[in-house]
């Protein structure tokens, strides 16, 4: 109430001021006289102050049209305005869905397609970071790789695409073979990305392809270090690079520090049955017999192995047959159920003249596991056993096209490998040797084994003697009569093969 009261008030007082000014304005004398070019204008007190009002009323009008007017062409060519981001969103619909059309394309593997997509999407987008990898891609697809390789080389000059480009361009170079360019870009790659997992196990297989096993050794505890590798594998492998550093350092003649990497290999990985060969011997070069028989025997438990019963015979190459049988049971009590305890056991009594403890030694090894191996001794026991040639030539028959029982085989291509290596000669795959019996390793001849009789022969006097794989002279009861000529040559293959499948103790 108080409020209205005073703006009423308020309202009359201005009402009466502006009266009383128009008032005094009307009495005052003279006036406003205004001359431009020539043209003159008198005005009143009165008529000049509303003169003055209008001119300021007529200015502020002029300054909101232009104003309005200068809205409307930003509006109309502006940067942020509801036209241009109009536009915009129709561009940035086109190009993403020209991309998804690339990327489509790309997994139908409709190469060319995918470029031109590509190339739409980034006339749309200018975006090079997400077109310039379908278009690398697309053009590895269609083989044109001088244009995958311009545009990898597009993505290096971007930080955030640069790990993409070398990636790209290192496997280029694995394609194409050039494992040292490769290899460069692989550290590079890792330097820029070290918990990139594949990069990890390119480099790792580069390093140990170059036989740089320091390299080799950092790369894997980077592996470990980031979660993308089990600690008991990083165990292993680490085994298997310092056993294969141990090797090229006992081949430049560093005997002191191939031991100590040697040792350093078993301790890591006592199931390595190289490594564990290797350090025996080393252990047996130092002078300390006891510390070999433990390493041997502690492979032994986890896989016994022909290399790992050569190494032990070598701990005392003078001793008798008897003694080294004797000598030998504290290794076949390990573990008296394995093929390989049962061969050596055979193979032992053999060189000691015991046939039937070595036919008893085989077992059920003739209908389960028949190899050229088995076979061989078989053969071999017959013959001591005082049985007919024909006896002996039937189990030396078979065994030229039975298996040759475990060997070293890749478990990624399933090469077969006649010594361990770190890497696969064929796939250059890194660790994947293992002591195995091959699939389809069987030799096929026509006919099969009915054909061997006549292709061997009538028996006749000449000897071929089966050797002990464990001294060089050969036993008299291990000498085995053949048909002729050629026969001598096959038994004598299948008793050498047999004597590779022991590791050519």
């Amino acid at each position: 109430m108080l409020w209205s009261l005073f703006k009423i008030i308020l309202f009359v007082v201005l009402i009466a001021a502006l009266a009383l000014g128009a008032g005094q304005l009307l009495e005052l004398e003279g006036g406003v006289r205004v001359a431009i070019a020539g043209w003159e204008l008198s005005l009143r007190p009165l008529q000049a102050v509303l003169a003055v009002v209008f001119l300021l009323c007529a200015v502020w009008l002029l300054l909101k049209i232009v104003g309005l007017l200068v809205a409307v062409v930003r509006f109309v060519v502006g940067d942020e305005t509801a036209i241009n981001r109009y536009f915009n969103r129709n561009r940035e619909r086109k190009g993403f869905q020209a991309l998804a059309d690339g990327l489509m394309a790309l997994a139908s593997g409709e190469g060319r397609t995918a470029m031109s997509k590509a190339a739409k999407a980034e006339k749309y987008l200018r975006r090079p970071e997400l077109t310039n990898l379908v278009t690398a891609q697309a053009a590895e697809m269609t083989g044109d790789k001088r244009k995958a390789q311009a545009v990898y080389k597009e993505l290096l000059k971007d930080e955030r695409t640069r790990f993409v480009g070398v990636r790209g361009i290192m496997k280029q170079k694995l394609a194409e073979g050039d494992t040292d360019t490769a290899l460069k870009l692989a550290e590079r790659a890792f330097a820029l990305k070290p918990k990139h997992e594949e990069t990890q196990d390119v480099l790792l297989r580069l390093q140990a392809g170059q036989a740089d096993w320091k390299g080799a050794r950092a790369t894997l505890g980077a592996k470990l270090k980031h979660g993308s590798l089990p600690r008991d594998v990083h165990k292993r492998r680490d085994a298997v690079l310092a056993l294969s550093e141990a090797k090229d350092v006992l081949a430049a003649g560093s005997t002191i520090e191939a031991r100590e990497a040697a040792i350093e290999a078993n301790r890591l990985s006592p199931d390595l049955v190289p490594a564990a060969v290797m350090a025996a011997r080393s252990y047996a070069d130092e002078g300390k017999p006891k510390y070999a028989v433990r390493v041997i025997k502690k492979a032994w438990e986890s896989q016994p192995h022909p290399d790992l019963a050569a190494a032990f015979a070598a701990l005392e190459p003078e001793e008798d047959a008897q003694s080294r049988l004797k000598r030998f049971k504290q290794l076949l009590k390990l573990k008296p159920d394995h093929i390989e305890t049962k061969l050596l056991q055979a193979e032992l009594n053999i060189a000691a003249e015991d046939f039937p403890e070595a036919r008893r030694s085989l077992g059920d090894l003739i209908d389960d596991n028949p190899n050229a191996r088995v076979l061989t001794i078989m053969a071999a026991i017959e013959r001591g056993e005082g049985k007919p040639d024909s006896v002996v030539r039937g189990w030396l028959t078979r065994a030229l096209t039975a298996s040759r029982g475990p060997q070293w085989v890749c478990g990624n291509c399933h090469t077969v490998h006649a010594e361990w290596e770190p890497v696969c000669s064929n796939c250059q795959a890194f660790d994947t040797l293992a002591w195995t019996e091959p699939s389809g390793g069987d030799i096929s001849m026509p006919g099969g084994v009915e054909m061997l009789p006549m292709l061997v022969g009538a028996p006749e006097s000449t000897e071929v003697v089966a050797v002990d794989e464990f001294s060089e002279e050969p036993t008299e009861s291990a000498k085995i009569e053949n048909s002729n000529n050629e026969k001598d040559v096959l038994d004598a293959e299948i008793v050498e093969g047999s004597a590779d499948q022991a590791g050519q103790k």
